[in-house]
This record gives C-alpha cells, sequence and structure tokens, in this order.
C-alpha cells in the first residue's frame, strides 16, 4: 500500500481538496482528528498537557480546551514547540495503526492530510507528497474573510507554519487553488490518475508535477 502525504498552508484549500478525494472513494486520514482523538479525556497526552500548561487549559468537562491552548501556542514559539513534543509522537502512533489496519483491509492507495507534514519531518516516512498551493497574499486574504483575523493575527498563524512556496517546492505534486476553486475536482481527478499509475517521488533536481 502506498500512503502519500497532502498538505498545504491555511487557508490554502487542503481541506476541500481532500474532501474532493473522498468523495472519489479514497481514504483520507484526518491528522486534525486523529490529534482530537490522541487528546482525548484520559489519554496519556492529555495529562502530559495538562501538567506542562496547567490545569486552566482543560474544559469543565475534562476535554482539551483548543482555544485556549491555541492561544498560548501562537504567541509563544517555545510552548508551541512543547505541545508538538507531546501532541505529535502520539498522533504519529495512530496514523501508523490506522496505515496498518487500511493495509490489512486490501487499500493499495491511502492519503495522509496533514497541515504540519514538513515541519515534523513526516515526507521522508511517506511515499510522497502533494501540497495545495495557494500564494501567501491569497492566504492572509482568505484568512481575514474566513476567520476575522487582522493583518498581525493572520500573519501570526502563517508564520507558525513553513512558508508555503518552500512547501510547493519540495513537494512531489502541486495543486494551485489560486483564485477559484471550480478546477479543484478536475485536479483531484489528474492527481489520482498520476498516483494510480504508479508516479510518486520525483527525480532529484525535477520540479514537481503540477496541476
Amino acid at each position: 500500500m502506498r500512503v502519500v502525504g497532502l498538505t498545504g498552508g491555511i487557508a490554502t484549500g487542503k481541506s476541500t481538496f481532500a474532501a474532493l478525494l473522498r468523495a472519489r472513494g479514497v481514504p483520507v486520514l484526518d491528522a486534525d482528528a486523529l490529534a482530537r482523538a490522541a487528546v482525548a479525556p484520559g489519554t496519556p497526552a492529555l495529562a502530559e498537557i495538562a501538567r506542562a500548561f496547567g490545569a486552566e487549559v482543560l474544559a469543565a468537562d475534562g476535554t482539551l480546551d483548543r482555544r485556549k491552548v491555541a492561544a498560548r501556542v501562537f504567541a509563544d514559539p517555545a510552548a508551541r514547540r512543547r505541545l508538538e513534543a507531546i501532541t505529535h509522537p502520539a498522533v504519529r502512533a495512530a496514523m501508523r495503526a490506522e496505515t496498518a489496519r487500511l493495509e490489512a483491509a486490501g487499500q493499495a492507495l491511502v492519503l495522509y492530510d496533514t497541515p504540519l507534514l514538513y515541519e515534523v519531518g513526516l515526507d521522508r516516512e511517506l511515499d510522497a507528497v502533494a501540497v495545495v498551493y495557494a500564494p501567501r497574499e491569497e492566504q492572509r486574504a482568505r484568512l481575514a474573510a474566513r476567520d476575522g483575523l487582522g493583518p498581525a493575527e493572520a500573519d501570526a498563524r502563517l508564520a507558525a507554519q513553513l512558508d508555503i512556496e518552500e512547501k510547493a517546492r519540495r513537494a512531489d505534486f502541486v495543486v494551485d487553488n489560486t483564485g477559484a476553486t471550480a478546477a479543484l475536482g478536475e485536479k483531484a481527478d489528474r492527481l489520482l490518475a498520476d498516483l494510480r499509475a504508479g508516479r510518486g517521488r520525483r527525480l532529484p533536481n525535477a520540479p514537481p508535477l503540477r496541476y
């Protein structure tokens, strides 16, 4: 079974593209869903987060208050690294368990949807990487429209991830989502056709395949 990473930057349209792939019958593992399960009440990761950041990051029902944690880590790179040191190994273990289950079920291709693929070095463990791309100016505009963020807040969110141009440079496949998203369905078909035909890692010094 081939496991292909799907990543992008905040507000590049990665989630929309992942939904299109799922609609075409391809399993797409959601790193955010795995992350929520990894810090559910009773998990070792949640207990470690509470020890590291204090009980105030827990909601009244014992779940992680993700908004409080996000407010802490987006403003403090050291705090973000502390949080990632707890959550990333737990999420990676969950991803490996789920891909093993899908392989045992006979799946030939699985996409792993994760925003921090390059940031945590996961690209080295995958068969190829597809990046959903939109230029930084468009990311900032979409964030402002979607989340009501001001310029400084939007830039802080963007700075928490590897620059989208660098992600596109490293990728094996780049799905351009500049402007309207109407063409994404056709691009999903083309990417899947190439993956099913055996395309994967690009040769050294070769450019990524673009859609």
